[in-house]
């Protein structure tokens, strides 16, 4: 199983930045593809951010330019660096991790609890 760990989130005035972090642990043999993905009140989940194993990465629209996401593989962690915060990027942000437990295993997705950014204007 893998579990993921959120941090980082909280309230910030619009303009701000926030780092958030997510640590996977448990008893897994690889971690694929990280992501960030959030869902505000009365709207779906969505995807902010992707990263694959070799650090290519792909971003919503509303998010290029002002997030970045990376990854320590090292300590199976992805981050989501975020500038230049808006009002409409409140929300719930939750880390989802694409692994498999055994070599010969299905990939599965794992995902967080969530964190919650708020940011005020």
């Amino acid at each position: 199983q893998v579990q993921l760990v959120e941090s980082g989130g909280g309230l910030v005035q619009a303009g701000g930045s926030l780092r958030l972090s997510c640590a996977a642990s448990g008893s897994f043999f690889s971690i694929n593809a990280m992501a960030w993905y959030r869902q505000a009140p009365g709207k779906q989940r969505e995807s902010v951010a992707v990263i694959l194993s070799g650090s290519s990465a792909n971003y919503a629209d509303s998010v290029k330019g002002r997030f970045t996401i990376s990854r320590d593989n090292a300590k199976n962690t992805v981050y989501l660096q975020m500038n230049s915060l808006k009002p409409e990027d409140t929300a719930v942000y939750y880390c989802n991790a694409v692994g498999r437990t055994t070599r010969s295993s299905p990939n599965r997705n794992y995902w967080g609890p969530g964190t919650q950014v708020t940011v005020s204007s």
